[in-house]
């Protein structure tokens, strides 16, 4: 097993320094200057600015700069915000919980909801239920997350009043940021007004990011069951008298989950990109609104660092569902 996980760790390395590269280089393809961006339209001398662009090595040739964050990357620092001052990395986990808790509803969502849909639509192949879920889950799967949170907000928000429009919790209450995951925070300040706020905060988000996994969820696991379900030792099962609970969820659904596992692996790179969208609708304050306004601000090194910590983690959990797999099929190992 640990040829298995140093075998899969040498492979993320070269990952990295790629993505490293690509952040690096495609960010300075956005049209605009930092610095003028940041001076904007206070008419500082050229002098001050090419102060500024000395401070940030923007005056450097490009593979210099390259070269400098990469020894920048070897110590642990990501660089420093252009327009703030503030370390990336520190800015970074100061928002990042916004954004795992969010992520985890959505896929949570997604989820308990998608499996269980996927097992009875390959249980009732054929019927009613199969096609219409078949139907609903391409619909959802289809549907831009900009305009589907747009139909939200206007439905539960503006027409019924269900909902908040944006942020994480009402401006009524005020919860120490303990651990920055706002459900966690609101549970141990004993405060039931505020977790129920939180809540009802997370509903939409939550609703709008998990939408498109929980299609991909539900169709998987559809396909993955029937192809188990026709096997022999299934039909075995069924003839010695199991009970058809039992083999759906002990002997077929176990044997279907690798698929359905590297599906949900997969989603977690979706979500994060989606949540940037999501997190803009919704003025949610997580890494995603933080990178849409450096963008606008042309704020190089908050969208480097970002860019490469975002990756960072997508790679370390693809790592946890290849060890997923060495565990649900030793077979996978060798």
């Amino acid at each position: 097993m640990l040829r298995y996980l140093l075998r899969r760790i040498g492979m993320i390395v070269p990952t990295f320094v790629a993505v490293t590269f690509l952040s690096f280089m495609l960010i300075r393809l956005v049209p605009g200057d930092p610095i003028e961006v940041r001076a904007g339209e206070h008419g500082v001398p050229p002098e001050r600015l090419a102060e500024f662009r000395h401070q940030f090595g923007l005056d450097q040739p490009l593979w210099k700069q390259f070269l400098d964050y990469e020894a920048q990357l070897l110590h642990g620092d990501f660089g420093t915000s252009i327009v703030t001052q503030d370390s990336v990395l520190h800015a970074f986990f100061q928002l990042f919980p916004a954004t795992i808790e969010l992520s985890v509803c959505a896929i949570l969502f997604a989820v308990l909801v998608g499996m269980p849909l996927g097992v009875i639509a390959a249980v009732k192949r054929g019927s009613g239920f199969d096609y219409g879920l078949m139907g609903i889950s391409v619909t959802g799967a289809s549907m831009p997350i900009p305009w589907w949170g747009l139909m939200m907000i206007l439905i539960f928000s503006v027409a019924l009043g269900w909902t908040p429009v944006s942020g994480r919790i009402s401006d009524a209450y005020f919860i120490d940021p303990v651990t920055g995951f706002m459900l966690i925070d609101c549970w141990w300040s004993d405060d039931a007004g505020a977790c129920t706020s939180a809540a009802s905060h997370l509903i939409l988000p939550t609703i709008v990011l998990g939408t498109i996994p929980l299609a991909v969820v539900a169709r998987m696991t559809r396909s993955a069951m029937l192809e188990v379900l026709s096997e022999d030792y299934i039909r075995t099962a069924r003839a010695k008298g199991l009970g058809g609970l039992r083999v759906v969820v002990i002997h077929a659904l176990r044997n279907a989950l690798i698929p359905v596992v590297t599906v949900i692996g997969l989603q977690v790179g979706s979500l994060l990109s989606g949540a940037i969208l999501t997190e803009t609708i919704f003025s949610w304050p997580g890494v995603g609104h933080w990178l849409i306004e450096s963008i606008q601000r042309r704020d190089y090194p908050v969208l480097q660092g970002g860019t490469l910590l975002i990756a960072t983690l997508v790679m370390l959990v693809n790592l946890g569902v290849d060890m997923t797999y060495g565990f649900l099929n030793p077979r996978i190992r060798r």
